[in-house]
């Protein structure tokens, strides 16, 4: 993958793009977590939250 991406002529760094993505889809998985009791069985949904997060850049950045 190419070091940068161009969004409408702006020159953005693809791992911008990849932890957006990443943001995106946390936050889309947010109220899934929700509605299924899983926030109620961790300990920390902080930092369960952040691990998702980390797991879902290193995802995009493989596959993009």
């Amino acid at each position: 993958m190419t070091p940068t991406i161009s969004i409408a002529g702006v020159e953005v760094a693809s791992f911008l793009v990849d932890a957006g993505l990443a943001v995106l889809t946390l936050l889309a998985l947010r109220p899934l977590l929700a509605s299924r009791m899983v926030q109620k069985r961790l300990w920390n949904v902080p930092l369960a939250e952040f691990g998702i997060l980390i797991c879902l850049v290193g995802l995009y950045v493989f596959l993009l």
